[in-house]
């Protein structure tokens, strides 16, 4: 069991948390025909939209309340009346979702009573849902955000029913699941001819596609309806502990059962989510599954001779920091360092002796007898002044192509992350060059017929001695 700690420094030096507001947003960016707006400084809206921007390299509809040193002192309702009638005539959305920040949750906005007040004066709103989220930036953190927000759409959207599907599933994908990865679960469960719902979805607005228009708003995502029917369902699939919320809240409104899976990445895990597919649908595993399954089992035998006994440091929101750190682990590998952003009950889980919640300079300290340093683009410069390659997971990533379609659940998926981390280990840590002692006679003789590098088994490769 880990130990958590918190970091006890004045300031954050080299940030590795994002802010509630930012994950609340992308929650709604998940939403079909939907507008998120961050009631605040334009400044802020511009950071969040920009960072977006960068990863996804797509165009963010994210809007703001555009708030000054005026207006945050005597309330913003009248921002706040201004956005969201501009937004309706101009965007026409079907869903408003609206996040508060540190500005506005500091002078204490009612925002709630100002959208009740909206509502009354301005009637031709009825047809749009407006979803307000209390996330203050100083609080908290990026998947705290995410959550908040995916179990306020569930209190304001989701209805009683006494219909049930038997068919249908509703999935909860946390914030640390990529467009790639809810794709990837969607084919899983269909798999079993079942119907997921997912909330939010990524892979239909975020996915990188083109549209034949341009619309101001989401493309693409959950629709309202789908929200409002989340009680036909059979079950719901939360998936990271930071659904566990939102889980409860469907089941407390509308009676449909959840299974929490706090993981999708490694083989255990995988099994779990087989297994509780087969036991929903009532059929058995499909061939398919069966088959990518024994695909698994030969990657990560042979990816642990390169990962096995390496150590590592990871810097992750918690549910993706556990979700790493336990297949790494299951690897082979030993977590010597490991930093998240925010408490959550999964850290104490963890295969390591302690989780510092803290920066990337906490994480950088720690890690200056690693191998590997895990965590998003910022890391880039730790990971060169330690001299250890980085592995990129989470936002932002900003200097990769192709984010959005990053896979690493299910079993698929858990190859994926094991070749590509074997493969950095073969670049980096397993390299010989010809002149370089010692070799195996075999390497010797490729490396004669004008091979740049070759791998030896001194450094835990999977060749064997000559």
């Amino acid at each position: 069991m880990a130990r958590i700690i918190e970091s006890k420094k004045s300031c954050t030096v080299n940030p590795l948390k994002m802010s509630q507001p930012l994950g609340s947003s992308y929650a709604f960016l998940g939403m079909d025909a939907c507008m998120p707006v961050m009631h605040g400084s334009q400044g802020c809206t511009s950071f969040g939209l920009v960072l977006l921007v960068r990863h996804f390299r797509e165009a963010i509809p994210l809007q703001t309340t555009a708030m000054n040193e005026v207006t945050t002192i005597l309330g913003g309702y009248e921002n706040i009346e201004k956005a969201v009638l501009n937004i309706h005539k101009r965007a026409n959305p079907r869903l408003i979702g609206i996040c508060s920040t540190g500005l506005t949750e500091t002078k204490g906005d009612d925002v709630d009573g100002f959208l009740r007040l909206i509502r009354e004066k301005h009637p031709e709103l009825d047809s749009m849902a407006i979803v307000y989220v209390s996330t203050p930036d100083y609080a908290g953190a990026f998947q705290d955000g995410y959550a908040k927000t995916v179990t306020a759409l569930v209190q304001e959207l989701a209805t009683p029913t006494d219909v049930r599907l038997a068919n249908v599933v509703n999935v909860l994908p946390g914030s640390h699941l990529t467009p790639g990865d809810i794709e990837e679960l969607r084919e899983i469960i269909e798999a079993f001819d079942l119907m997921p719902v997912f909330l939010p979805d990524h892979s239909g607005s975020l996915d990188g596609h083109i549209p034949n228009e341009f619309t101001p708003t989401t493309l693409g995502g959950t629709p309202i309806e789908a929200v409002r029917n989340l009680g036909n369902a059979r079950a719901t699939l939360a998936i990271g502990e930071q659904m566990r919320s939102a889980a409860i809240e469907i089941e407390m409104r509308t009676g449909v059962p959840y299974h929490l899976f706090d993981r999708l990445l490694g083989l255990e895990a995988s099994d779990r989510l087989i297994q509780t597919l087969s036991r929903i649908a009532g059929v058995a595993v499909p061939h398919k599954c069966r088959r990518q399954r024994s695909q698994l089992i030969d990657a990560m035998m042979d990816a642990h001779f390169m990962i096995g006994g390496k150590k590592i440091a990871i810097g992750a929101e918690p549910d993706m920091l556990y979700g790493v750190g336990q297949f790494l682990h299951e690897m082979g590998a030993q977590l010597v360092a490991c930093v998240t952003t925010t408490h959550s009950p999964v850290l104490e889980r963890l295969n390591c002796d302690e989780v510092m919640i803290g920066d990337l300079e906490d994480l950088e300290q720690r890690a200056t007898d690693c191998d590997l340093l895990v965590t998003h683009a910022h890391g880039r410069q730790a990971a060169g002044r330690l001299g250890i390659p980085l592995h990129r997971v989470g936002i932002p990533c900003f200097d990769r192509l192709g984010n959005a379609h990053d896979v690493s659940v299910g079993y698929r998926g858990t190859r994926n992350v094991a070749f590509q981390i074997g493969n950095i280990f073969l670049a980096h840590g397993h390299a010989h060059r010809p002149d370089e002692w010692p070799l195996p006679a075999a390497s010797l003789a490729a490396a004669s017929l004008g091979s740049e590098a070759t791998a030896c088994e001194s450094g835990g490769c999977a060749c064997e001695a000559a």
